[in-house]
């Protein structure tokens, strides 16, 4: 398959999104998939939602025009319209927690059954090990649904959720090509025209959310591909790599669940505490929170791209920086909790024993 091709495809898919981005919105507010506001939302006036639909029907039209074949797309297929099923009752009819739950988990398990399983990864002076069936299958589904609620947990702000993912579907494409993957490289170009052809009415001040529907697609989305690239890739750290890419909305869901714990609520309580709602109280704009973390997912992004190429102490040094970069940042906005910054407290305990006492002889 050469180059035009894929250029025809991610033309063909931002073109479709944009158009028919319009008219799902007035579908949207014709059947009242709406987003009403309330306490821990930043849009004040009745939003539609639903848009997930125009990138999914963009999608439709690209994988249709770049056809690309693996032995696991039709359950990858069934699974996604089981996804999608579940994002539009609930931009509609608003699920509960559990019944979205139950939609993943139905999905993850089509995919396990059709053999797509994390199945190996590489680790440094051991090389390629093997993961047992009976752990593959729990894995992959913790994965794929873990994931798809990472996702749809930061589509917090306008055009956040969108812009994130093409960022990581760009940075999968790249080490795809590097790889010789072209199914991956197909199907992230096809979604990444889809998702930024929507990105057009969603960026800030939107017109459109993409809801559950979009948000629940593009992670379950995001997350097969990178099983079917990342994490089928030899190198060093195989199991790294999709971590890095996602690390914006996997550490925002981690640090959810550990800020949660602490406070002793339910995991599945909402809250104003992910990293958006953090940079916009510290006094950022809605549109300024949105730029940087599209920067800081960009550079996580060519950090993992960088690893995949770098020599074994190289990659470590590169993973023990990034771990402490979240770790500090987690803990400047917020993210733990307003009282929980271990690190930086510990740090401040170093430079204070370091600091020369006063003599007030």
């Amino acid at each position: 398959m050469n180059y035009s091709q894929y250029i025809i495809a991610f033309i063909l898919t931002f073109v479709m999104a944009s158009l028919l981005t319009p008219f799902v919105k007035k579908l949207a507010l014709k059947i009242n998939a709406v987003d009403y506001p309330e306490g821990r939302k930043v849009h004040t006036k009745v939003m539609p939602r639903l848009g997930g639909l125009a990138i999914f029907f963009a999608v439709v039209i690209g994988f249709l025009y770049l056809q690309p074949d693996d032995p696991h797309m039709l359950k990858i297929i069934l699974g996604a319209t089981i996804v999608l099923i579940t994002g539009i009752l609930d931009d509609i009819f608003t699920l509960t927690p559990k019944q979205k739950l139950c939609g993943q988990l139905l999905a993850a398990f089509v995919v396990v059954t059709s053999g797509l399983l994390i199945d190996k990864v590489t680790l440094p002076f051991v090389g390629t090990v093997y993961i047992e069936e009976y752990l593959s299958y729990p894995l992959t589904i913790l994965w794929i649904v873990g994931v798809t609620n990472a996702i749809n947990l930061i589509d917090g702000l306008d055009g956040l959720a969108a812009g994130v993912t093409a960022i990581a579907l760009t940075s999968i494409m790249i080490m795809g090509f590097m790889d010789g993957r072209l199914v991956v490289v197909a199907l992230s170009v096809i979604l990444i025209g889809s998702t930024l052809g929507f990105l057009v009415h969603n960026f800030y001040p939107a017109k459109i959310f993409m809801g559950d529907t979009g948000a629940m697609f593009l992670g379950y989305s995001v997350a097969i591909i990178s099983m079917l690239g990342l994490f089928k890739n030899v190198a060093l750290f195989s199991f790294v790599i999709p971590i890095i890419v996602l690390a914006i909305p996997l550490f925002d869901t981690i640090f959810a669940i550990i800020r949660r714990i602490l406070n002793k609520q339910s995991i599945t309580m909402a809250d104003k505490h992910h990293l958006h709602y953090c940079l916009v109280d510290l006094g950022f704009s809605h549109r300024t929170s949105v730029l940087i973390i599209y920067l800081i997912s960009a550079c996580f992004g060519v950090s993992a791209i960088l690893f995949t190429h770098a020599t074994l102490w190289a990659s470590l040094i590169i993973m023990i920086v990034l771990i402490i970069i979240i770790q500090i940042g987690a803990e400047i906005v917020g993210l733990i909790g307003e009282n929980q910054k271990p690190f930086l407290n510990m740090l401040k305990k170093i430079f204070s024993l370091n600091k020369p006492q006063k003599d007030n002889s």
